[in-house]
């Protein structure tokens, strides 16, 4: 019994010294963040010279005019690509109207009944006298079709959907265009859907035998 006591004693002077050490180590550890806090007020509270206090103010005007600056060009940038291009994608739709105009036209030549008749030959005119009007009224809204056929392809502008054999070409003129494209300004709005040239391949391989042979020529 008395073992116990002992034993139950010792226990709770472990217990009690453990306290007193977390205790000493909190109170550390608390004197060591109020001394660190301290040392910021102290640096904070510090007095600036009055150059300094100057070349500070002069730092903050000099940002804030700069980010003022930037806004005011994001502004006008935004501004003059609303009044620039603000009808792009109207634009781009209305072109279906010059597509549709077109698919008419061939529509109608290629109808055997309508062949070399008096009306298809008005008909076609009105369609002409359409499309003419339409591609008028673009012009004036600086928008421009691509001029494509005979030129070198271009993949700003062109977008090549077949090669044909053309030996009287350079390889890559265009020589078909499937569909028009048109710009806007200095936009493009759609690329010219085109055929490009290409040399034949019997012609490619007997120059590639002249080359080789040279007595065969």
């Amino acid at each position: 019994m008395e073992k116990e006591e002992n034993q139950n004693s010792t226990s709770v002077k472990l217990n009690q010294d453990t306290v007193k050490e977390n205790e000493k180590s909190e109170e550390n550890l608390a004197e060591e963040n109020k001394q660190e806090t301290d040392q910021e007020l102290k640096e904070e509270i510090k007095e600036l010279t009055p150059e300094e206090k100057i070349a500070e103010l002069e730092d903050k005007v000099a940002r804030t005019f700069a980010e003022m600056e930037n806004q005011r060009r994001r502004f006008e940038k935004e501004k003059e690509d609303a009044f620039e291009y603000g009808g792009y994608s109207f634009a781009k739709e209305a072109l279906n109207l010059i597509d549709n105009l077109d698919r008419s036209k061939h529509v109608l030549e290629s109808d055997d009944k309508l062949k070399e008749t008096e009306a298809l030959k008005k008909t076609l005119e009105h369609l002409d006298i359409i499309k003419k009007d339409l591609v008028s009224i673009f012009e004036k809204n600086n928008i421009k079709p691509i001029d494509s056929l005979n030129k070198k392809l271009d993949p700003n502008f062109h977008q090549a959907m077949m090669e044909i054999e053309d030996d009287t070409k350079e390889p890559g003129t265009i020589i078909q265009e499937i569909q028009k494209g048109f710009i806007i300004k200095d936009r493009l709005l759609r690329p010219s859907l085109v055929g490009v040239s290409k040399k034949g391949v019997i012609k490619e391989e007997k120059t590639e035998e002249n080359k080789e042979n040279p007595e065969n020529k």
